[in-house]
């Protein structure tokens, strides 16, 4: 079972880089997007979406709003001639502020996870509410994976995705060997408080190397630790977050398209937590810099 994680993480953690270095930005965001609407696709069985009329209008929910984010600058353009308005294009980066809404949603998770789990166990949504909330996450997790790369470049999503992924290891390992105190144990048993703790070393060592690899002065350096680290921290309770859906609704994984590893859903969990808390650190230390 592990071998079969581990050539299956090998073989997506290859797509990926490629990907990410490869595809120029205009097949990026259907290459994300395809990868948002399988996840998407598991979703509507995690929210009680049965037929497959609604399975296919809550892809298309999603499908329209990424065709508008995509052709932005465009609509714009068009709007400035249109309204005969030059102005209107100093609102192309009014979609930036879309990232608050996101981000404090995964803080406040956090915070609920911890301190109160039976509450949000015993919590009997709507079904309207869960496909709200799961467009609402996977949307925005495309958005801002899409726009890490188009306005930071390819390195600053490898990064992103690396310190996911290394995270996940040292998280998986230092648990089996020191894990003795439960960080959720009814959400995810095997989840312990030392392996959160290894996973959030090791934030710290991929931004001292990152530091060190461009040259970072301290303070710059200092403010990707940070964002390294809580990060790391919004990424496990992003996790959290999709098991407590999976157990509420009876099921191990998403689905079953990856091997050793259940669903797009069970791979990407962390990333899609952790991607708009990002993007708005990233903000955040770039306007600290050229201010």
């Amino acid at each position: 079972m592990l071998l079969q994680r581990i050539i299956t993480a090998l073989v997506l953690a290859s797509v990926a880089i490629t990907a990410i270095f490869t595809l120029p930005l205009d097949y990026f965001y259907p290459f994300i997007g395809l990868i948002v609407l399988i996840g998407a696709w598991e979703w509507t069985g995690l929210s009680s979406i049965d037929s497959l009329v609604g399975k296919i209008l809550f892809l298309v929910s999603l499908i329209f709003p990424m065709l508008f984010i995509v052709f932005w600058t465009y609509i714009l353009e068009f709007l400035s001639v249109l309204l005969e308005w030059p102005d209107v294009k100093s609102y192309s980066g009014a979609l930036e502020w879309l990232v608050i809404g996101p981000a404090i949603f995964w803080v406040m998770m956090m915070f609920m996870i911890r301190k109160a789990p039976e509450e949000l166990l015993a919590i009997e949504l709507k079904k309207k509410y869960k496909v709200f909330i799961g467009w609402f996450v996977l949307f925005s997790a495309w958005m801002f994976i899409v726009k890490l790369r188009a306005f930071y470049g390819p390195s600053a999503v490898m990064y992103f995705l690396a310190l996911i992924w290394v995270a996940d290891i040292a998280a998986y390992f230092s648990g089996k060997k020191f894990g003795k105190e439960k960080l959720a144990p009814l959400i995810s048993p095997g989840k312990t408080i030392q392996g959160m703790y290894g996973a959030l070393i090791s934030a710290l060592v991929c931004a001292v190397v990152l530091a060190l690899y461009y040259g970072y002065p301290m303070m710059i350096a200092t403010d990707f630790a940070l964002l390294s680290i809580l990060t790391v921290l919004v990424s496990i309770y992003g996790d959290l977050f999709f098991s407590l859906v999976k157990r509420k609704n009876g099921v191990k994984d998403s689905g079953s398209i990856l091997p050793g590893h259940g669903g797009v859903l069970d791979r990407i969990d962390s990333v899609i937590a952790a991607a708009p808390f990002y993007y708005a650190g990233v903000i955040l230390i770039g306007r600290s810099v050229f201010a």
